[in-house]
């Protein structure tokens, strides 16, 4: 597996200097952030970006994320434009010799926590996400912020796109991603770019939006509407195993070789549709990671992982979840467990 770490750029207080000193470290995530979503992206800029990576001896092996625009999410009339610039993005990717592509269909909001800074027993914080909570919050309101989040929209604008989500189900959520993933695919097979698709954050609906990428039934069906090696998936251990009734390890085994990116992140269920972030470590949430990296291992995975979601500890401060410390930490903790599982299957 590729050891892989997010990185935002140039305004990230967390450089690849100090990223490359992280022992195993081989790749940068990354994107291009001013370009509003569904435009173009340029291949001069994508090559600017891979150009600052590769000087610092490091690798650009995934772009999170290419947007969709919302368009196409709700399947309005002029979504093909929308498709078309996507389709022209992933051929500069491919140009810049760019191969694994990160992105959602999440309506609206990308994935949403209630707290930034929960406090945990050990003295750190971390995010939170709860159902009561969320249930009491207005996300027209601005009173919550997140790193990922399109704030692009004027007030009444999100209003209007809100209200016309009312009339989407999810059924027709997932024929509106059906409908892009057969536009997309054939690009990505002929450019050979992986699409990998990451599961809705957290796996069930919120503010009243439809949600599809969340279990093990509607991922099978996905793969097989699409049936590509080149429509994939972003395994994120920490959004599906939010919902204690998924199973990550049948889930792992019924997309395998369609699982081209893992985002490794630990959480500690709190409560029906509550859980809150912790470390990566097996015993401090309720993910079993161990288990988790035996399994994708098992089923051939060798692409990028990172360690996704830092606690922020040792008094740092920063973009909530994405602090150096916890996830070198993290990036650590997964090499221990690969050494381990590497030393056993060669032993």
């Amino acid at each position: 597996m590729e050891m892989s770490f997010r990185w935002y750029g140039d305004d990230d207080p967390v450089t690849l200097d100090y990223i490359k000193q992280i022992p195993g470290m081989k790749g940068i995530v990354s994107a291009i952030y001013d370009i509003p979503a569904g435009e173009v992206w340029p291949y001069e800029k994508i090559i600017e970006l891979k150009h600052k990576v590769e000087t610092k001896g490091l690798v650009l092996n995934v772009i999170e994320s290419v947007p969709v625009h919302e368009d196409i999410k709700l399947g309005r009339e002029n979504r093909m434009k929308w498709i078309e610039n996507y389709k022209q993005t992933l051929r500069n990717l491919a140009k810049a010799n760019i191969r694994t592509v990160c992105y959602n269909f999440m309506p609206v909001f990308d994935w949403t926590r209630s707290a930034l800074d929960a406090p945990l027993e050990d003295g750190s914080h971390s995010l939170l996400y709860d159902e009561e909570k969320i249930k009491d919050l207005d996300p027209l309101s601005g009173e919550l912020d997140l790193p990922g989040w399109d704030l692009s929209y004027q007030t009444e604008d999100l209003r209007k796109v809100m209200k016309e989500y009312q009339s989407i189900t999810e059924a027709d959520l997932m024929d509106h991603l059906i409908f892009f993933l057969k536009e997309i695919i054939p690009v990505a097979e002929e450019e050979d770019v992986l699409m990998a698709i990451h599961p809705d954050d957290p796996p069930w609906s919120i503010f009243g939006l439809p949600r599809v990428i969340i279990n093990e039934e509607n991922v099978v069906r996905m793969l097989k509407e699409v049936d590509s090696i080149h429509n994939g998936l972003t395994f994120c251990t920490g959004s599906y195993g939010a919902n204690p009734d998924n199973d990550l390890l049948s889930m792992i085994e019924a997309a395998k070789g369609r699982i081209h990116f893992v985002h490794a992140r630990n959480i500690k269920v709190t409560g029906t549709k509550s859980f809150q972030e912790t470390s990566h470590l097996t015993r401090d949430g309720s993910v079993n990671m161990v288990n988790v990296m035996q399994k994708l291992q098992e089923t051939g995975f060798t692409g990028p992982i990172r360690p996704d979601h830092g606690r922020m500890i040792w008094g740092e401060e920063g973009r909530p979840g994405y602090g150096l410390y916890d996830r070198a930490l993290g990036a650590a903790y997964l090499n221990g467990i690969l050494d381990t599982l590497t030393t056993e299957k060669e032993g």
